[in-house]
């Protein structure tokens, strides 16, 4: 794992834009000589003597050698993304030339940039604290409306500011709690211990709110997994076809061609969707479907959501009904959807409507209706709490956290129906500081540091 580099004061670099031939490239600077340097390759103004966030045209030379013609932009601290001087080098898009001034930086006296080090430099100081640091890989990687919006309300502070609130109320109790310690022969009370227990009891309705929101902030942040059950035939592959628009999974009229699992995403409404096309539910005697038979059981389990596909042109209430049953016992949210309408006959199709009014009825081969089985699949993943702009946990780490600050505010709840010692009851109130510190910041080691900036992309 790489570790944070102990230099702060270098001048670090990298290329900001993806790898590859474009039009353009970027690549940035950081550090208090990030000027200064880039003026001893730059042929056009002086630099050292330009205003903050200005463009600058000239060229980058090697000696005599010109490298490129460029636009320097320059960021002068504290006016910049991490604070420090930063100057940005927009290049042509050509891998030799963004070599070659990359190589030129670093002979001049600047380093190689390690993974996430700019981020890194930017929590360090002061710019944002951890979480909304962690939003920004979010951000980079958002690739629904909804991963997008959620990044960017954990980016512009809207869960900080939750976690930051809490720890400021739980503070001035905790010092009330500290300052009896010193008089404990005057028997004095500070803290008023039915008020300690009416704010832990807050606290804890707010940190439990947070905690069961992670349920939904995996959804946004990962996508929804999806699968796709029935018998076979029913028209699952056809189904997930259609939904890709293109052919992704083999159709035919054999019964069983589906032997394992086919996945995709697919974009509902600003959400991402993972479809899993299973093998089609059915005791058969051929070995390797009846593998895929049993494993189309284990994802069915582990999915968020099933869409119970099924012939209603062969097909029948009572084999209707006992996989309804199956599904039920299954806990997980499944939607019943009746395909091939066109060959149903009246007699069922009235017969679903009454029994089952939820049901949805489509064509996948000729992709009808296919809008409103979007629509219900919206409906079942519930973003209302979402769309009303409440703060969603999408971090597995805040949530590891929030759950040892659960732990810790039920132990001062447990102490102070005990009634037990100043000294205890302030243990356990430090205990919930910490791990509310750990969520922004406040309270970091230098490996909980390095493993969160490692998994950023380098220039970021």
């Amino acid at each position: 794992m790489p570790q944070i580099h102990s230099q702060k004061e270098d001048t670090i670099i990298a290329l900001a834009t993806p790898q590859g031939v474009g039009a353009i490239a970027v690549i940035r600077l950081s550090g208090k000589d990030a000027i200064r340097l880039t003026n001893q390759v730059f042929f056009g103004k002086n630099l050292e003597q330009q205003s903050s966030h200005t463009i600058h045209l000239g060229t980058i030379r090697d000696g005599e050698k010109v490298i490129d013609e460029v636009l320097v932009s320059l960021f002068i601290a504290p006016k910049s993304f991490t604070k420090e001087n930063v100057v940005e080098i927009s290049t042509h898009g050509s891998s030799y030339i963004v070599n070659q001034v990359i190589k030129l930086m670093i002979r001049q006296g600047a380093r190689p940039a390690l993974s996430g080090e700019f981020t890194q430099r930017a929590f360090l100081n002061g710019q944002f604290d951890l979480a909304q640091a962690e939003a920004v890989a979010d951000l980079i990687h958002s690739d629904s409306e909804a991963s997008h919006q959620a990044a960017m309300n954990q980016m512009r502070g809207g869960f900080s500011g939750e976690i930051a609130g809490l720890r400021t109320e739980l503070i001035h109790f905790a010092s009330m709690i500290e300052l009896e310690l010193d008089f404990t022969e005057e028997d004095v009370e500070f803290a008023s211990r039915e008020d300690l227990r009416k704010l832990v009891e807050k606290l804890l309705r707010v940190v439990e709110n947070l905690i069961s929101s992670f349920d939904l902030g995996n959804v946004i942040k990962n996508g929804v997994p999806t699968v796709i059950a029935g018998k076979p035939n029913a028209g699952k592959s056809t189904l997930l076809n259609a939904l890709l628009n293109e052919e992704k999974a083999i159709v035919s009229e054999i019964a069983g061609t589906t032997r394992d699992f086919i996945e995709d995403e697919i974009n509902i409404g600003g959400v991402i969707f993972r479809f899993i096309d299973t093998a089609g539910l059915r005791e058969t005697t051929d070995t390797i479907e009846a593998m895929g038979v049993s494993r189309t059981r284990e994802k069915m389990k582990a999915a968020s959501l099933i869409l119970y596909l099924f012939d209603l042109g062969d097909t029948d209430m009572v084999e209707i009904h006992r996989d309804v049953n199956l599904l039920e016992n299954l806990g997980v949210p499944f939607l019943k959807v009746a395909n091939k309408m066109d060959k149903g006959n009246h007699q069922l199709i009235n017969e679903l409507k009454d029994v089952f009014p939820d049901t949805i009825f489509i064509s996948s081969g000729k992709r009808e209706n296919l809008n409103g089985l979007k629509k219900k699949i919206l409906e079942l993943v519930n973003l209302d709490k979402f769309k009303t702009g409440n703060t969603i946990v999408t971090n597995i780490r805040h949530y590891d956290s929030l759950n040892r600050t659960r732990e810790s505010l039920l132990d001062v709840l447990s102490g102070l129906e005990q009634e037990v010692t100043n000294d205890f009851l302030a243990m356990d109130i430090r205990r919930s500081l910490h791990y509310l510190g750990e969520i922004t910041g406040e309270i970091t080691t230098d490996d909980l540091l390095a493993n969160i900036f490692s998994k950023f992309c380098i220039g970021k």
